[in-house]
């Protein structure tokens, strides 16, 4: 065998040791949002919940400001994203008791759903909207 071959093998092995990796840890990831919890219910379940109990709650206007909020995430990942962020929006209008999802509701669930490192995206777009972020500046201080 050769130099060349031997070197073409390793690096092989590497690539694929670390593709098998990455795949692994999304599986695992999902695998665990699967687990129930204290209650009896996953991660996924209350998400699946919560936007059955809310879909009738959103209109057009309100499904287009989710869509322009979960723009910038990689169009892979971009339903995860939605479906995750959307139930967050159902839980926050289900415990308001409010009849339809509204704007501040959709921030409001947002910024809970989302990591800190993205909330830069949300306040420029909010700003671009020409959105008021005043009455939501103590959930960007309550995330940690």
């Amino acid at each position: 065998m050769s130099g060349g071959f031997a070197a073409f093998i390793i690096g092989w092995v590497i690539i694929m040791v670390v593709l098998l990796s990455i795949g692994g840890f999304f599986m695992f990831r999902k695998f665990l949002k699967r687990l129930p919890k204290e209650d009896g219910k996953s991660d996924m379940d209350w998400e699946e919940y919560y936007l059955e109990k809310s879909k009738h709650m959103w209109g057009d206007k309100e499904k287009q400001l989710l869509e322009d909020l979960v723009s910038p995430v990689p169009e892979l990942f971009r339903d995860i994203a939605r479906q995750k962020i959307a139930s967050k929006i159902g839980e926050v209008a289900l415990k308001k008791n409010r009849k339809k999802i509204t704007q501040d509701v959709i921030i409001e669930g947002y910024i809970i759903a989302t990591p800190k490192r993205d909330h830069k995206f949300l306040i420029k777009t909010l700003e671009q909207k020409n959105i008021d972020l005043t009455p939501y500046q103590y959930l960007f201080h309550e995330q940690t």
